[in-house]
């Protein structure tokens, strides 16, 4: 991509001088419903005999309810739409057994896509059953087992101060379980003790430096309290780990805006975009018109319909585009 200030010398300075507009811009730009997606991605080469043709993959609510579920061959994407911000839990399910489960989140004060990816992988058990196990799943004992699946039942029933408790308990038992500090730090955030949980976020990472849950939730912690410079510190680590998070690199594009970073922000603004946030586009599209790059801004105000031709600014947006577009 070229450089703002290769055109225009004042752009950079303007891009981030202009931030909170645009920030609100996009705010009001938005409808409502998220979406949660991700792609399924199940190593089988330790596999023996038959593997499943498909999986389903079941979407929880807080209070345990099913809210859907699709049925997805290994590498294909899911899709739930028109979801309520809140904590949900993905499930995979294999003939009816259920082989692993994760907690997401999904919050934002305008629409947001989340994307989670799955990875698993397939073994055989010595009985010759066959299961399949996440990669990032923690080894923990049968009794810390039991303590976490308990705090998971009490944050689908929002007790979240129940869901503490026990993962206070569990963490006592075994401080480098990471699943269960990221899990604690998430309960203290839906209580509001933000303190405690950029705690418990921190300690999961410095256990586990490439567990990308726990440095996710971090930075996106940090970024609600403003702390801009340490949510760059966080989330540039988790940019760099696989998959590609287009989470972490709005975020992190985020910060850099709102530290005045107009230049670092735009390439993971556009990576964002390519992982599939449509509202990146529109980041990039109301940062351009702020600056008079309304040619850039028509582009990506394109691009974002493309993904979201439901939007209910459509034809506003079109009549930018028609008036901007370069011929």
């Amino acid at each position: 991509m070229q450089k703002l200030s290769t055109r225009r010398p004042s752009a950079r300075a303007a891009l981030a001088a202009l931030l909170l507009f645009a920030l609100a811009s996009v705010s009001r730009a938005q409808d409502t419903g998220h979406i949660l997606y991700g792609d399924l991605r199940v190593d089988e080469s330790k596999a023996e005999g038959p593997v499943p043709l498909a999986y389903d993959i079941i979407l929880y609510g807080q209070n345990g309810s099913i809210i859907n579920r699709q049925t997805v061959a290994n590498g294909g994407r899911f899709r739930f739409m028109d979801l309520q911000s809140g904590y949900y839990d993905l499930a995979v399910e294999v003939e009816g057994s259920e082989v692993t489960r994760m907690r997401v989140q999904a919050m934002s004060n305008f629409k947001t896509d989340f994307k989670q990816d799955i990875s698993l992988q397939w073994r055989m058990r010595h009985a010759g059953r066959a299961s399949s196990v996440a990669a990032d799943a923690y080894k923990r004992t049968s009794s810390n087992q039991k303590l976490f699946d308990r705090a998971a039942q009490a944050m689908n029933a929002s007790k979240f101060a129940d869901a503490s408790a026990l993962l206070q308990q569990l963490v006592a038992a075994d401080a480098k379980d990471y699943e269960a500090w990221t899990e604690l730090g998430t309960a203290y955030v839906s209580q509001q003790d933000f303190g405690a949980a950029e705690k418990a976020y921190q300690t999961a990472a410095d256990a586990k430096p490439t567990y990308a849950p726990a440095l996710l939730n971090l930075g996106r912690l940090r970024v609600i309290q403003k702390k801009f410079d340490a949510a760059v510190e966080v989330l540039a680590k988790a940019v760099a780990l696989p998959p590609p998070s287009a989470d972490a690199n709005f975020l992190l594009g985020e910060s850099y805006l709102q530290l005045k970073k107009g230049s670092k922000a735009v390439p993971h603004l556009e990576e964002a975009a390519r992982l599939g946030r449509a509202d990146a586009h529109l980041r990039l599209a109301t940062l351009y018109n702020a600056v008079g790059l309304k040619d850039r801004a028509a582009d990506q105000y394109e691009k974002y319909l493309a993904k979201k031709p439901d939007s209910p600014d459509r034809k506003k947006l079109e009549e930018y585009i028609k008036e901007n577009k370069k011929k």
